[in-house]
């Protein structure tokens, strides 16, 4: 499935929060161990891509949830376009196993809260990473339609000059934070 997903940075949580409240379903309030996988040379995040077992605690029903993805990058011109492979998987250990059967290894696991809102067919996500990993919150907007990505931004008081189409990875090199993904 092909999406196109943007960010903007450096959010204020509380008033995105109530603008998403006011205009939005909440879909998701998670926690969630992301562990990326990579092979020994980093072929797939220096290509703008990455293998990924992903558990979640969703705090909205009290139950875990265990995903494998693969992502890859597209387009990065306007908008962030990315190739997203995602399955429901039973044992998350069982996953670890199959990426690194395929040789692949794992890269760092991150820590992050998550809140989920719909608007419309667009995903709008608060995410708060563990602040070794990034030390501000960002929302990130998924869609598939451009139009209902800029009512989204409207609600939300942003422009399309707002967001970035960078990789957080990108993002976090350019702020000085990380180094050597």
């Amino acid at each position: 499935m092909k999406e196109i997903e943007t960010r903007i940075i450096d959010i204020d949580v509380e008033n995105i929060r109530n603008k998403l409240i006011a205009n939005c379903e909440k879909v998701k309030e998670e926690d969630q161990i992301n562990y990326i996988y990579d092979f020994p040379n980093r072929r797939l995040l220096h290509n703008k891509g990455y293998a990924r077992i992903r558990i979640i605690n969703n705090r909205l029903n009290n139950k875990t949830y265990k995903y494998m993805t693969v992502k890859k990058l597209i387009s990065q011109d306007k908008y962030k376009i990315m190739d997203e492979y995602e399955t429901e998987i039973a044992s998350s250990k069982t996953g670890m196993k199959i990426l690194e059967a395929l040789g692949l290894t794992l890269i760092q696991s991150i820590k992050k809260y998550r809140e989920s809102y719909r608007y419309k067919n667009t995903l709008i996500e608060i995410d708060i990473n563990e602040k070794s990993f990034c030390p501000f919150p960002y929302i990130e907007i998924e869609t598939q339609n451009e139009a209902e990505l800029l009512e989204v931004l409207s609600f939300l008081g942003y422009t399309i000059e707002d967001t970035t189409s960078k990789t957080i990875y990108e993002i976090l090199d350019e702020k000085g934070v990380v180094e050597g993904l």
